[in-house]
């Protein structure tokens, strides 16, 4: 049998969500054309018993004074196992890589951003393309912004040469920015994503009371609906001080057709020093409730139409610290280089579980102790303007 294993893109998206910089996005500011650079970077996700690192590339050009191209390629080496793997079957190791290309456009204050994704795995191939536009108000200091993007993936399973599902994703966005005052700047942004298609991982499996097996209970595929609907809202902000600081916050509340609702907030504390160096300092604090049909174990294989068991699914709360410095420096005003950083960001995240227990442990049949695990990551690259 294949290795029953998580999907690199969920525990992918796990770290991303702990990890994603407070969003006041490029129409944050007067339409602007995103500047030429180039970035190389190395990222390392350490938990759970599973490793995932890799390198990314990013490569900006204008074109003009109207049009600037990019092209972005990043790679995730997973390996290990993690908790549902470990009760289930041997370590594994794959790679997914990432490939985007894509192009701004400027045309008065209306900025126009359309791109093309597209990542690839063993047994999974996605494709997505986003649209987005954003134009500026009263004097620059208001900003609209909407977005477009849909996605296409195929989902197949080791060792079943005939299994072959499909899902189809859309994402529809609205985000509006305002400058307050000289010092504050405050966003609001509101997400609706629909999910159709095959939406489970066919890896994943359910477990049940089993009378027959020498555990106590055995494993299922699990079951999933079909569609999804999400909504996501946030409320953002960032206020300048007066000596070359800033602090910065984010709010935001989810909830969706499979009964999950989730509440997620960010604080963060910037401050410079001398003229090189920029300290990040924040802390996220995340708690979720929840899908309808979870459960950590079942009475029986066929209980319910749906059925789940990721722990992802399930009523669990996390809290993420980090630190990020940046050290720049800048070149000759005749160099066609114009300046350079150099940045080290690391966090540290623990996650806990109100009803997923750790079936690996001795214990009677669904009152295991209840799960838990701590995770690093680390993020270093290297930024060029040119």
């Amino acid at each position: 049998m294949a290795a029953t294993k998580y999907k690199v893109y969920a525990l992918h998206a796990l770290a991303q969500l702990f990890l994603s910089v407070i969003v006041v996005s490029t129409s944050a500011f007067a339409a602007v054309l995103p500047q030429d650079r180039s970035d190389a970077m190395y990222h390392s996700y350490s938990g759970d018993g599973v490793t995932i690192d890799g390198p990314s590339v990013l490569l900006r050009k204008k074109v003009g004074n109207k049009v600037s191209l990019s092209a972005n390629y990043y790679v995730d080496t997973i390996s290990g196992a993690s908790i549902d793997v470990r009760a289930q079957a041997s370590e594994y190791r794959e790679e997914r890589t990432e490939t985007t290309v894509g192009a701004d456009f400027l045309h008065n204050k209306t900025l126009m951003n359309v791109s093309y994704t597209n990542s690839s795995e063993n047994d999974f191939e996605a494709n997505s393309f986003h649209l987005s536009f954003s134009q500026d108000f009263f004097g620059d200091l208001t900003t609209l912004a909407l977005s477009y993007s849909r996605g296409e993936d195929e989902i197949r399973r080791r060792g079943d040469e005939s299994f072959l599902e499909e899902a189809t994703r859309q994402k529809f966005g609205f985000g509006l920015t305002q400058v307050l005052t000289k010092n504050l700047i405050i966003g609001f942004n509101a997400e609706n994503i629909s999910d159709e298609g095959y939406l489970n991982n066919p890896y994943r499996a359910i477990r049940y009371l089993d009378p027959d097996s020498a555990r106590g209970f055995s494993f299922i595929t699990e079951v999933y609906p079909n569609t999804r609907v999400s909504n996501a809202f946030s409320l953002n902000g960032n206020y300048y001080l007066p000596y070359r600081a800033s602090v910065y916050g984010d709010m935001r509340y989810y909830s969706d057709t499979w009964g999950v609702s989730a509440t997620n907030l960010k604080l963060g504390y910037i401050h410079t020093f001398g003229k090189a160096w920029i300290v990040d300092a924040h802390v996220r604090f995340y708690q979720q409730d929840q899908a309808d049909f979870y459960q950590d174990i079942f009475n029986r294989a066929d209980e319910f139409t749906f059925m789940a068991r990721d722990k992802e699914l399930s009523t669990y709360s996390g809290v993420a610290a980090g630190v990020g410095v940046t050290y720049e420096w800048a070149f000759s005003s005749d160099n066609y280089l114009e300046k350079s950083t150099f940045n080290l960001e690391y966090d540290y995240m623990q996650f806990d579980y109100d009803n997923f227990r750790d079936a690996t442990v001795d214990g009677e049949v669904g009152e295991e102790a209840l799960f838990g695990f701590s995770a690093n990551v680390v993020r270093a690259y290297v930024s060029i303007w040119y």
